[in-house]
């Protein structure tokens, strides 16, 4: 009996190590083959899209966090009501897993609402085709206020962002350009906040152009052209104040004569503007040569014979 009993321990000792045995075999197989169908999931999944422009900026959430917080901060406190963490999530919902050239005006309208706030009179300036000179003059000048000296266009300008159906949603290789796709994020966005900046402005409104651009200061296809002079109120706006900038040194390609400054002066007529034209607006001149002060279109007087 004894030796009986020892066989019988035997055998179901051996049962339980086969099972235990089959039982690891079994979780190996399971993990390969999960490690095999996950592995074959991530090869099939849809790529991001490619564009030719530049991806989203990377750290966009933090750009634009900063940015805001130092506009409602340290260079606009009035506006220290405005959430900047809402902000974000407006813009990011605007396009994160969309496809870039489906966006929509009512995709940003809940971020035009939150980062809106009044433009005083007289202090808007519109502009085409000069943005360093104008950016330069109103870092110096606080009596004028360009589109990217708003927050709107403070926190957008100069980078860019776009989605994607795919996952992470936000495509950091490649953005569309607008000749790829009209409905693009970055298009879509500064057409609404110009027509927005547009319609805010009130009293003397001022558009400095490039008289050196061979093509004409004016053209119907820019923002400003399209856009902005379209959506001016003949009931706020009191003038319109035309700065003909020509390169110190370069080619004067236009003055308040040219042919595409009667363009836009028949246009805003027929909107009824009063309007008034001057060739290289002397404050803005000024600044033009601090770069160029020897050259002879920045001598304040000449000798008399």
């Amino acid at each position: 009996m004894p030796l009986q009993q020892g066989s019988a321990r035997m055998r179901q000792r051996t049962v339980l190590l086969v099972g235990i045995v089959v039982l690891l075999a079994a979780l190996v197989l399971a993990v390969v083959l999960a490690s095999l169908l996950t592995h074959g999931r991530q090869e099939v999944s849809p790529k991001m899209l490619k564009w030719k422009d530049r991806g989203t900026t990377k750290n966009l959430q933090e750009v634009i966090l900063g940015r805001c917080y130092n506009y409602i901060t340290a260079q606009h406190p009035e506006l220290g009501d405005k959430d900047c963490l809402k902000i974000w999530e407006s813009l990011k919902d605007a396009f994160i897993y969309k496809n870039p050239c489906n966006i929509t005006p009512e995709d940003y309208q809940p971020l035009m609402e939150l980062a809106s706030h009044p433009i005083p009179c007289n202090k808007s300036l519109f502009w085409s085709k000069t943005g360093d000179l104008v950016h330069r003059y109103t870092k110096s000048n606080q009596n004028f206020l360009t589109l990217e000296d708003t927050l709107l266009g403070y926190m957008a300008d100069r980078i860019s962002w776009c989605g994607d159906p795919s996952a992470p949603g936000i495509n950091y290789e490649s953005c569309p350009k607008r000749n790829e796709c009209e409905s693009n994020p970055g298009s879509v966005f500064w057409k609404m906040a110009s027509k927005m900046f547009a319609e805010a402005a009130c009293g003397v409104v001022q558009v400095m152009l490039n008289g050196s651009v061979e093509a004409g200061a004016f053209r119907s296809s820019s923002i400003f052209g399209s856009i902005e002079i379209f959506n001016l109120d003949p009931d706020k706006v009191s003038e319109v104040h035309i700065w003909l900038m020509q390169d110190i040194g370069g080619p004067q390609s236009e003055s308040c004569s040219g042919h595409s400054i009667r363009r836009l002066m028949s246009i805003l007529e027929e909107r009824n503007f009063k309007i008034i034209c001057e060739d290289n607006y002397r404050p803005v001149q000024l600044l033009q040569c601090v770069h160029n002060p020897d050259h002879t279109d920045c001598r304040l007087c000449t000798n008399s014979t």
